[in-house]
């Protein structure tokens, strides 16, 4: 009896074992030969302290890795990777007739409506970093209120600035439209589009009033950001539902004569820094989460790479032949 069940046991855990290699897409065989592929990359990668780095073709894990002592249940900061979710939560807040891309951001922070240049600025032209407000310097996130005491050096439209200020008065803009439902904005990300595509975080910073950090705060494993990116990917879809609408997502993907290579919450690939097509969330230290829709392709990276010693062209270049098959 006993050895039946000891069999038992033994195939039971080789078919899970089977099972969870198809739910990955990645066979022992198929791993080998795109590491093989990939290698010029992965040593580019492990030699700048390279965390992780993930291959997605549609919903197939071509390649997984991960180096200098990090593994898969580790979360890592994204730094400014996280100020991509600031698309979803003003799509999601769109579909409900929250807002508008267009609306005056001084139709919620009314103590603005009385400034000439402030009073002028748009939810887009917050969060395509054009609102002519001085941004922040980086590394340095402000609360929301003082955020929105920031001054405006020039009208909105006409300049960008990177920096974590505007993603800021968003989050107060957000807190203000959800008071009704007693939330916070990332409450809010969370029951939108988190938890309907099973993305789970580990930590996310917050300011002094306890209110989330939205330009940099969140820390994820490279499996969930991969499926954030996923869903970008495709167009707002997960399986057969659409938690984000395509039209306004697209939106998100356009450039501006004040940065062609920005639209709203994310790095456009322009075909010189970037390749054309490619739409990338980015943080400090290289968490770099690159979408290439035409593709069906997705990557994720996580390292703490100083920008002096890595090139992110020459990374691109040594991973596009791989890529290619």
């Amino acid at each position: 009896m006993f050895r039946w069940r000891s069999i038992f046991v033994l195939l039971l855990a080789l078919t899970t074992f089977q099972s969870l290699q198809a739910a990955d897409g990645e066979s022992p065989q198929k791993r080998q030969d795109w590491e093989k592929e990939l290698a010029p990359a992965i040593e580019y990668l492990k030699s700048n302290n390279g965390h992780a780095l993930l291959v997605y073709r549609g919903n197939e894990l071509l390649y997984e890795g991960y180096y200098n002592d990090w593994t898969a249940d580790k979360t890592h900061r994204l730094a400014s990777g996280t100020k991509s979710f600031n698309a979803a939560i003003a799509i999601v807040a769109a579909q409900e007739k929250m807002l508008n891309f267009d609306e005056k951001v001084a139709k919620t922070i009314t103590e603005w409506q009385d400034d000439p240049l402030k009073s002028q600025i748009t939810i887009r032209e917050l969060l395509s970093l054009r609102s002519g407000l001085e941004a922040g310097r980086l590394g340095r996130t402000p609360s929301y209120k003082n955020s929105i005491e920031a001054d405006a050096k020039t009208a909105s439209g006409k300049k960008f600035e990177y920096g974590p200020a505007p993603f800021q008065i968003f989050g107060e803009v957000m807190r203000r439209k959800l008071q009704e439902k007693k939330q916070t904005p990332l409450e809010y990300l969370e029951e939108k589009v988190f938890k309907p595509i099973g993305l789970e975080y580990g930590f996310w910073r917050m300011d002094e009033d306890e209110q989330p950090h939205l330009p940099s705060g969140a820390f994820i494993t490279a499996r969930n950001w991969a499926k954030f990116g996923m869903l970008i990917r495709d167009g707002g879809k997960w399986d057969d539902k659409q938690i984000l609408d395509p039209v306004l997502l697209k939106e998100c993907f356009q450039g501006s004569k004040a940065n062609p290579n920005y639209g709203i919450c994310f790095w456009l690939g322009n075909g010189k820094r970037l390749p054309k097509g490619l739409v990338m969330a980015a943080g400090a230290g290289k968490q770099k989460l690159y979408i290439i829709p035409s593709r069906d392709l997705l990557i994720v990276q996580f390292a703490e790479s100083s920008g002096k010693r890595y090139s992110e062209a020459k990374f691109l270049k040594l991973l596009a032949p791989a890529l290619k098959q």
